[in-house]
């Protein structure tokens, strides 16, 4: 198992794709911190690892306040002896999120904290633990947006998980010295409950299928597969990247859609 004995602290963890990240780092022997601002959703995520056979904790609180996130971080580390990894999956995605213009600025503030902001503190609060365990590994979600440009904007989505790829840089750098890894991930479209249900309507799915090399969403499964491939040891010299996972999206110019 990849992960034994990696201790892993994972926001976002009651669904989508924190929850299989939690679950496949389970069964990769890791011992997971299953951390989500919905009570009942992180529990849920706990009793599906130990079901399995896995070990697992949960954890509630708002990563967007500093002095809750200090405590989560303080409890997950406790819980375990320490912390190896850290998984910034948190986020949220709003509905008024558009163009400059058309974007409340409440929504701003609110994506921002949420999706950015929160990664701050994560870090804030982790390294004291990851630079203790002499291997530690941040892991950030940033998102496609972070790399490529929209006609159909969310700017502050895309502020934000722009700003995540350049701190993910920053600590990458900031600690290579210190052993200590840094790396973000950059999914395109996956089958998430929220985006299952957005792409329920079949003219929202024709719209958005057409730009898909591959015709699909991705799957939670498969963006955790490659997280728990870069908290193991065989990422060792893995530092500082960006690693998009979206069907072949962002290395699209035109699709053949006609075949299917």
């Amino acid at each position: 198992m990849r992960l034994k004995g990696k201790r892993i602290f994972i926001t976002g963890a009651g669904g989508g794709i924190g929850r299989a990240t939690a679950e496949k780092c389970a069964a990769e022997g890791a011992r997971v911190i299953c951390a989500d601002l919905n009570e009942n959703a992180a529990a849920a995520s706990v009793e599906a690892i130990r079901s399995a056979g896995g070990e697992a904790i949960a954890i509630t609180g708002d990563l967007t306040n500093e002095t809750a996130c200090a405590t989560m971080f303080s409890q997950g580390a406790a819980a375990f002896g320490g912390l190896d990894v850290l998984f910034n999956n948190a986020g949220i995605c709003l509905n008024d999120d558009a163009g400059p213009v058309e974007t409340p600025l409440a929504s701003w503030d609110a994506t921002i904290a949420a999706n950015l902001t929160s990664v701050f503190l994560c870090c804030k609060f982790a390294l004291p633990h990851l630079l203790q365990s002499g291997n530690g590994v941040i892991i950030n979600n940033a998102s496609i947006v972070a790399l490529v440009g929209s006609a159909f904007p969310q700017i502050a989505y895309t502020a934000a998980k722009g700003g995540v790829l350049a701190m993910t840089r920053e600590l990458a750098i900031m600690y290579a010295r210190r052993k200590l890894r840094a790396v973000a991930i950059c999914p395109g479209p996956t089958a998430t409950p929220l985006v299952k249900a957005f792409l329920a309507d079949e003219n929202a799915w024709k719209l958005r299928r057409r730009y898909l090399p591959m015709g699909r969403l991705g799957e939670p499964s498969e963006i955790a597969n490659l997280v728990s491939f870069l908290a193991s040891d065989e990422a060792s010299f893995i530092t500082g990247s960006a690693y998009t996972i979206d069907g072949g999206l962002t290395a699209a110019y035109v699709i053949d859609d006609s075949s299917t």
